[in-house]
Parts: C-alpha cells; structure tokens; sequence
C-alpha cells in the first residue's frame, strides 16, 4: 500500500514539472506538502497574460470552476494543466496562488500564447522543388506554431531531398515576426542541398554462387558511376535501395535459393560519395521433388501435373511455382481450370512436406467447394454511358456459372469502348457461400469520349492540310427529341456520329457525313454504318495562286455513298469480326486539265467527263489487344478484299479506232472504273518487362497489298494505287490532278509521296503510286504518361517497305528502310495522336554513305497516328 502511495505522489511530482508550475503569491507563503495536500474551495479563477484568445474559454477548458473543492497540490491542477497543453494553442503554463482566504484559494493561470502561421517561404531551391515539397509539409495559414510542426518540416523537407540522393542536405527553420498580422510570424525554411552524394561501390559479401558483378546487375536503379554506364545515374536513392535489395533476394529465390536472405547492410559516407556493402546469407539450392495432390476430386492428378508442368529435379521456384497454381499470364494454371468452371470458392495451398537433400516435396492440399451462379451484375461509375450498353459488352451474364476468364474478357471489351479509363475498370466479386451465388460489380470511371476533331499535317504537293470536325463516340439517337438530354449532344448509348470537313485551301475540301449503330437490333453486336462524303479537287496553277497571270481552273467533284454492315463472329473464336460493304462514288470533271490519266505511260488531259465506281468490300479481322490507347499485348490483323463489277466481260470493249480523238476513247474506257483489291494487316504487341504497369511494349508490325484486273486489255486502271511515304497523311490535299482511291501508307525517313518510292512516269509531274506494296515496321514503346486526360508515350523504330508499279518489280528484297525515334500524346478530345518523328533514311539517294544523321526527315502529325 505504500509502495502505491508513493508512485501517485511521484506522478504528481513530475505531472507538475512537466506541465506546469504551482506556486503561492509572494504575500500568502506557505510550505506546500505533497505528502498531506489541504483541500480548499475555488473562490476565483483568472486567466493572465492572454492577448488575442479569450480568458473565458481558456478557464472553461480546464474543467475547473468556481465553488469546486480542489486539493493543493493535487491531481486536479495538473489534470487542468494537462486539458490546456493538448489545445496546442499555448507556449508556457504556470498556475499560481494568487491568495488564500480562509477556506477559499484564488487561482492564477499565467499564460503564454504560441504564435500562429502567417506565411511560409523556401530558400535556396528551385520554385518547382519547392512546388513538389508544399503537398507534403501541409503548412496551414493560421496554424499554431509548434515544435512538432518545425520539427515535422525539417523531417519532411529532408527527407524529399534524401530520396532525391541529397544525403547531406541541411535543412534549418526559422521564425520571422510578422508585424503585419497579430500575435503571427513567416516560417522561413532555408535549405542547403549540398552536392549530391554518388555511389563509389557496391560491396557484397557472402555470395559464393553468383558474382558480384551479376548481383549488381540485378540493382536497378542503385548504381556505380563507370564509363560504360555514362547514361546511368549513380545517386543514392532510399526507396530504390530497398526495391533493388529486394530484387536480389528475389533473384535467389527464382534460383532455388528459398532461405537467401540480406542479413546486414551498411552505408559509408566517403566525402560527397557512399560505398554500399551487403552482406548475403544464400542458404542451400533447393529442387523440386515429388508433387502430390489431396482433396481433388472433379480433376485426377495425372490431369492436373500436366498443367502444372514442373518436374521432379527442376530448381524449386517459388514465383513459378504460384504463377502455376494461381495465374499464368503465358497459358492455362490450376486456379483458372477450376474458376473457369465456375468453382469460384476453389481453393489450393501447396505444403512442404519433406527437405530431403535439398529437394522439397510437395502435397497440393485444394478444397473445389461447389460451383457458383451469377446473380447480380452491378456498375458504379458510369455517369453517361447508359446501363444496357455497358451489360451487352459482358461475358458475365445473371444465370451462368462463373468464370475468370470470362471476367477478364469482360474487362477488355469495356476498356474498347473508349467511354472508360482502362486503367481503373475493376472487378470484384462478391461471393455468398451459403447460396453458392455470386455477385459481381464493375467500377467505371467515365473519360472523355466525345471529340473535337482537329486534325492536320504537311506535306505532298498542296502544303497544309486541316481537318475540323465533331465525332460523337457515345451518341444517343433516341434522344435526340428529349432536349434536356443535349450536353451538347444526347449522349450515351454507343452509337458513333462524326461530322468533318476538311480542307487545304481552294486546292481541296472534303465534307463528310456517318453514323454507326454498332448493336442492331439491340441483340447481337451487328454494327451498321452509313456514310456519304463529297470532295472537290480544283487544279489551280501555280501562277495564278501566287498571283500571276490567272489560267482556267479545273476541278474534280466526287460524291460518294457507303453501307457497312459487321458482325461479330463466334468460330474460331470470338474476337473475329466481319464487315461487309457496299460503296458508289460518281467522279465528275470540270475545267481544264481536270484529271491526268496515266494510259500506257501516256499523259492524257480530261476536261469534261464522268466515271462511276461500285464496290464490293469484305474483310475480315480480329483484335484482342488489351487497351486501344496503350496497347501492352494482343494482336490484330485484317484481310480485306475489295471487288468491282467486271463490267468488261459484260458488253463489249471500246476500239479507239472508233473514236475521234484518244481523249473521247478514255472517256468511254474508263466510264465503269473495275479493278480488285487484297490488303494484309497484321501486328502484335509483347510486353517488355514483368509485372506492374509492363509499360516498355514491342510492336511489330508487316502491311501488304496488291490491286489486280479482271481484263488484261483493260488493264489497272489509275483510280486504285498504294502511296507511300512520310506520315501517310498527305493524301488528303496532294490530289489536285489524281482521282480518289489511293491508299496512303506511311514510311518514315521518306518525303510524302516520296518519288524515289512511287514511280515517277515520264512526262507526268505526279507520282502514279504502285500496284503492290510491302511495308515491315518495328517499334519499341514506352509509357510515360496515362493519365485518361493525356496519354504520352516515346518510341524508337526501324522501318522498312516499298511500292511496286508492276507486278513484274515485286521483290520484297528491295526496300527501302529507315530508323528514328518519336514521341506520342494523345488526348481524347482531339480525336487521334498528335506525333513527332526524327526518322534518317537507310536507302537511296537520301542517304549518305557517310552519315545518315546528315540527312534527318521530321515528320509531324495531328489527329492521326502516324502509320
């Protein structure tokens, strides 16, 4: 009992000196007696030395009020001692007697008010380092000053610098009276970076099985400064340090190496550089030994090694070993064959059963459960988009047994509407064991979809081109009588409505019209489009443009019609689809020089005259990319093939014999324009790296095609032709004196409709194009943004093709090839990518044999990726 007597007393000893002071005034003295306090009763309380806080509420917060029988000294006090410091409003604390009348104290509470926050200001950083530390210190204006505030900063502010390799960085506060606000003051935060602290070595100790040079390689981002690494960094960054420790233990234990570990490591600070040593305890290399199964019952073990696939021997690997039992990125695993059969309560836990010189066996332990049914489909986040458009892109529907992979399907097919952030759709089941049913709910976060098309390159023989338009991604035709709906258009049901004009001064302009319903009838993905577009190509000659003598113009005028009509197919499976169209133009000359017609390798001038074209187009494809933005992996490819009536066995050839002069015998040849038309487009997408967001990405990618003729007397005709070079944008205003229907294909390192590439025709000033091409291209990618605002990558390719003007040049051994580097951003507002290429061509008399570099094409894109 004394013993506890004695700790109370000591507490309230050190509460007081802690806390607060007690004391008598100078004219009531008496001999305080901590060990018999005398009980008096409160007669008055006063709050002293306050400027700017209000007394009253200061003495209600220490609970203490008149006509309270208290003890001197006691707990009492220093419980209100204690109420007052945790307001944190305070610098000092003393409480005073200021007299005692008999059986009554008068208290005196002196206090000492702390200073508020007015401002805060940085010194001797940047303004953007300072930007980036702001975030993190959270400095309130009006905020009591603190010595955990102060000391929090310098932590904060030190910290930001050490994992920016500052190690020695010194970082001091100061305050500042602030005579413009009360009782305030400017925190001023002087920072001394010093320099950088580099990494002069990495020892490590302890590994006997791997060489410190390959355990070096395995750091990241942790490196030494040598020549060969002269692109590397070499600062000490915290956060990395760990991440690569980790990877080396990770190293090991992908070498069967289980029980390695890092059990010390240390930093030496050597002047203005560090020698880092790790010390590594390896453990023994363990392998696989026998593999046994227990409570599986729908599978029989031979069934389920076999997907397992690993062998007795092989060196154990942890990583493999759950890649195997729960997600195999590159093929079937044990979890997916169950959950793909609706066993979503499946369960599997591998034991170690036995060590036995150094091969550990295995006993696969699952528990099936039984089979779930879908209940309910539930989306969150779809604040436009309109329910049924999100459900009939499921593969998860109420009433089937579940499946994973049918939930990572379903995942895709939302991230290719482009109405959501792929980057965040997710998944989450909500199982319910007692009903075997299960819940499934989508989060959705909408981005934006709906375009302003602005569009535009440069090259050719006309210049400039733009393009300005409005594509409508997620447009509502069943709205568009309800006006309340129109923000600024009724959207969120799927369809696609795009209205664009484009131009390149009076030289050409192009105005458009389509609309898609890509579910019609609302039942099977069956997309129908219909469009029409008219274009008008004027040959103005130059010397009139730029104010010379005016000459005739001649103008070219096409109207045009097209029905398209996709479907999804089921076999092989379902990521192939098949479109279907059927197309009409009607080519009307006027003027002048109005169309050049390449006959025989003859130069002829049409002045009036119409041709018409009906074309059957079918094609089929298939894309199972994974992110129509950013693709990571996946493939896609099209075969189309596209058919013109053979009018020419249908009624008898024209003789130019027969006609007064060869322009009236062109007329005539050319009144029903035929050819047909095979294209092949193919490319993959393979991820470069492991694990988070797999942001380096190769894409390969080979692009064929050949225009061929029913009639030999006939021949190809000028309508159909493939154009490379440059961006593959220079189509759209380098028409003047060619009728539509080339196809444009970029090549980088080469001018748009590079001559060298298409085949000049003596005694034409225009390019013809070819009947062939090939094209090889591949590209390494890396992501550096993907924010759903503005997606940014860069790129480094090498490129390869040509174009053919008969069949007799086709050889695929002469190309002509480039390489380059370029950077991306797309942002959905503006319908496409704006791109930046730097290419050097390889072949040619643009290339130099002494430096490619001399020889650099920039080529630039807007609205449009760059093919």
């Amino acid at each position: 009992m004394r013993i506890i007597i004695l700790i109370v007393i000591i507490s309230t000893i050190v509460s007081f000196k802690t806390f607060g002071q007690i004391q008598l005034g100078n004219s009531n003295l008496i001999e305080l007696d901590y060990a018999n306090p005398i009980e008096y009763e409160i007669g008055g309380i006063r709050a002293s030395g306050l400027k700017f806080l209000d007394a009253n509420s200061i003495i209600s917060i220490t609970g203490l009020k008149v006509g309270d029988r208290v003890a001197i000294p006691s707990e009492q006090i220093s419980n209100a001692i204690k109420k007052l410091w945790e307001q944190g409003i305070l610098g000092d604390i003393k409480v005073n007697v200021s007299k005692i009348q008999g059986d009554y104290v008068f208290l005196d509470f002196e206090l000492t008010e702390r200073p508020r926050l007015s401002k805060f200001k940085f010194n001797g950083i940047r303004k953007s380092e300072a930007d980036d530390i702001r975030e993190s210190i959270r400095l309130i204006r009006g905020k009591v000053i603190t010595e955990a505030m102060i000391s929090n900063t310098k932590n904060k502010v030190s910290n930001y610098f050490v994992q920016k390799g500052f190690r020695n960085v010194e970082v001091n506060v100061t305050e500042q009276t602030d005579f413009t606000l009360p009782n305030s003051v400017v925190l001023e935060i002087d920072v001394k970076k010093n320099k950088r602290v580099k990494i002069d070595e990495i020892i490590f100790t302890g590994n006997d099985s791997f060489t410190s040079e390959k355990l070096r390689r395995k750091m990241k981002d942790t490196k030494t400064k040598k020549l060969y690494r002269v692109m590397k960094s070499s600062k000490l960054l915290e956060g990395a340090y760990t991440k690569d420790k980790n990877a080396i233990t990770d190293f090991y234990h992908s070498k069967g190496y289980r029980d390695a570990s890092i059990i010390f490591d240390s930093i030496f600070d050597i002047d203005d550089k560090v020698r880092l040593s790790i010390k590594i305890d390896e453990g023994s290399q363990y392998y696989f030994g026998d593999v046994t199964w227990n409570g599986n019952y729908l599978y029989s073990s031979d069934t389920l090694s076999k997907i397992l696939n690993i062998k007795k021997g092989e060196i154990y690997n942890k990583e493999i070993l759950d890649k195997k039992l729960n997600f195999n990125p590159n093929g079937i695993d044990i979890t997916s064959l169950y959950m793909d059969d609706g066993y979503l309560f499946f369960n599997i836990v591998p034991i170690e059963l036995r060590v036995d010189s150094n091969r550990i066996d295995l006993e696969m332990r699952i528990y099936e459960g039984e089979q779930a049914t879908i209940r309910n489909i539930i989306f969150t986040g779809n604040t436009v988009t309109s329910d049924h458009v999100i459900r009939r892109e499921l593969h998860t529907l109420p009433g089937q047994k579940f499946s994973r992979t049918d939930l990572i399907r379903s995942q895709r097919e939302l991230s290719q509407l482009g109405y959501f952030n792929p980057e965040t759709i997710g998944i989450n089941p909500k199982p319910d064991p007692v009903t075997g049913l299960v819940d499934i709910e989508y989060t959705l976060e909408e981005k934006p979809s709906n375009q302003i098309t602005l569009s535009g390159g440069w090259g050719g023989f006309q210049g400039v081109v733009g393009t300005l338009g409005l594509v409508y991604t997620n447009f509502s035709a069943r709205k568009i009588f309800n006006f309340k709906e129109y923000a600024p258009l009724p959207s969120g049901d799927g369809q696609r409505m795009s209205i664009q004009a484009q131009a390149s001064g009076r030289r050409y302009q192009n105005y458009a019209l389509s609309f898609t319903e890509p579910w019609l009838g609302g039942r099977r993905p069956n997309s129908l489009t219909v469009s029409v577009n008219q274009s008008i190509i004027r040959t103005i000659p130059f010397t009139t443009e730029f104010g010379g003598t005016p000459q005739q113009i001649g103008a070219l005028k096409i109207l045009g019609a097209n029905v398209y009509l996709g479907r999804r197919l089921r076999k092989p499976d379902n990521y192939f689809q098949l479109t279907n169209s059927l197309g009409f133009n009607r080519y009307t000359a006027e003027g002048a020089n109005a169309i050049s017609i390449v006959d025989n390798e003859i130069g002829t001038n049409l002045y009036e005259v119409a041709f018409n074209t009906v074309s059957f187009t079918t094609s089929l494809s298939r894309n199972s990319i994974d992110n129509p933005t950013y693709p990571r992996k996946g493939s896609q490819f099209n075969l189309s093939l596209a058919l013109t009536p053979p009018i020419s066995y249908m009624s008898k050839l024209p003789n130019e014999e027969d006609f007064v002069t060869r322009e009236d015998y062109l007329k005539d040849k050319y009144k029903w324009i035929e050819y047909h038309k095979w294209n092949f487009d193919f490319a993959s997408y393979t991820p470069l790296s492991n694990g988070g967001k797999k942001r380096a990405v190769l894409q390969t990618k080979a692009n064929f095609g050949i225009i061929g003729n029913y009639n030999k007397d006939v021949g190809t005709g000028p309508f159909e032709r493939f154009v490379l070079g440059g961006t593959g944008m220079a189509g759209m205003g380098g028409m003047g004196a060619f009728l539509l229907g080339q196809d444009y294909i970029g090549l980088r390192g080469y001018q748009d409709n590079s001559p060298l590439l298409n085949n000049f025709v003596a005694g034409n000033q225009f390019p013809t194009g070819g009947i062939a091409f090939a094209k090889f291209t591949s590209e390494v990618r890396y992501l550096i943004s993907d924010m759903p605002m503005a997606t940014i990558y860069g790129l480094a390719f090498f490129e390869a093709g040509n174009n053919f003007h008969s069949y007799k040049e086709i050889n695929t051994n002469k190309i002509y090839r480039s390489f380059g580097t370029g950077v991306r951003l797309f942002m959905p507002m503006f319908g496409g990518l704006i791109g930046f290429d730097f290419a050097f061509p390889l072949d040619g008399p643009a290339a130099t044999t002494s430096s490619p570099f001399r020889n650099m094409e920039t080529h630039f894109s807007l609205g449009a990726p760059l093919r």
